[in-house]
């Protein structure tokens, strides 16, 4: 498949790099062709801008000044996201990313009556979410209902792309960590990486 990994840290000495490396390699093992979307390295600029607001419901959105990223987005069948977990939300450069890029008439259509809107993003197959988190587990799960989550299932992929398989692989405590406990947990993601065909 075509595979865009999209990363959203901005230490290159990261657990979440060290992550998005193996899963790199991974996917290339497998045969897969892959475009790496690293924000912090691309300097993505996570402001959607007044131009890029204005448009939005008056078609065509201006994707002008993000259209490499809208071209690899359209491009994929299979994405990876990498990011860690700030406040039980995106970080600042992914929502923005998503904001920006993930725009009317490239993930979705506006319903003429302003209803709800038409997924686009039909060809997306598979999205894998792995992210890391300073909290245990229980307060995600239990305390705050996995807000992340809940927002890449309901409003993105429910919305913008339906037919997409979502798995999530969150890395809790990851601030203390032991090196057998990461290893096992990049065993994880690579094993849900071989079961994409």
């Amino acid at each position: 498949m075509k595979c865009l990994v999209v990363i959203a840290h901005p230490l290159a000495e990261s657990l979440c790099s060290t992550l998005a490396a193996r899963t790199v390699e991974a996917l290339n093992a497998a045969g897969h062709q892959v475009v790496v979307e690293d924000l912090y390295k691309g300097n993505f600029n996570a402001v959607l801008t007044a131009v890029e607001r204005q448009s939005y419901y008056h078609m065509p959105y201006d994707c002008s000044a993000v259209q490499g990223e809208v071209e690899r987005l359209l491009a994929a069948e299979a994405m990876v996201l990498l990011f860690p977990t700030w406040w039980f939300g995106f970080p600042a450069i992914l929502k923005g990313w998503l904001d920006r890029v993930w725009g009317p008439g490239i993930a979705y259509d506006h319903a003429s009556d302003y209803g709800p809107i038409k997924p686009k993003l039909l060809h997306l197959r598979r999205m894998l979410v792995v992210t890391t988190l300073g909290s245990p587990w229980w307060v995600d799960l239990l305390v705050m209902r996995q807000p992340v989550k809940k927002v890449i299932k309901s409003a993105l992929l429910q919305a913008c792309a339906p037919k997409c398989k979502l798995e999530m692989l969150s890395l809790y405590k990851s601030e203390s960590l032991t090196d057998t406990q990461v290893k096992r947990f990049t065993e994880r993601v690579v094993r849900s990486l071989d079961s994409w065909v």
